[in-house]
């Protein structure tokens, strides 16, 4: 088992978050998809971030809803002329070329997802490095 960082279980304990479940099991996709993935809190939320880059951030606000923000930082940086993942997955939702997320109400869409969920990570976390 993937070994979660205890200072974001402490955040989120401290939290009651009603979608705890499904916070947790996205934390273990995204962490078993890419060896090197770190995770941590930034913007009120589990961040993860590959050789001290931050990459996808969980938005656990409000309550309702989950989604991952799959960037490339926190500062702006030049757009890329074309998306920086291809991919045929409907789950990603285009910001800009570098900036997308992803949005689960429940545990049922993430299961059913988290082959596609894992591939995305991968993909991204590759072409961002």
């Amino acid at each position: 088992m993937t070994e979660l960082n205890p200072d974001v279980t402490k955040f989120l304990d401290e939290l009651n978050h009603p979608l705890r479940v499904e916070v947790d099991q996205l934390r273990v996709i995204l962490l078993e998809s890419v060896t090197g993935l770190s995770e941590n809190i930034k913007w009120n939320g589990p961040n993860y971030s590959f050789a001290g880059n931050d990459r996808v951030t969980m938005r656990i606000h409000p309550p309702k809803l989950v989604q991952l923000i799959f960037h490339r930082g926190s500062k702006k940086t030049e757009q890329p002329e074309h998306r920086i993942i291809d991919t045929d997955s409907r789950l990603l939702i285009w910001k800009e070329n570098d900036r997308a997320f992803i949005t689960f109400k429940n545990l049922t869409e993430i299961e059913a997802n988290k082959t596609v969920l894992a591939e995305i990570t991968k993909k991204w976390i590759e072409a961002t490095r």
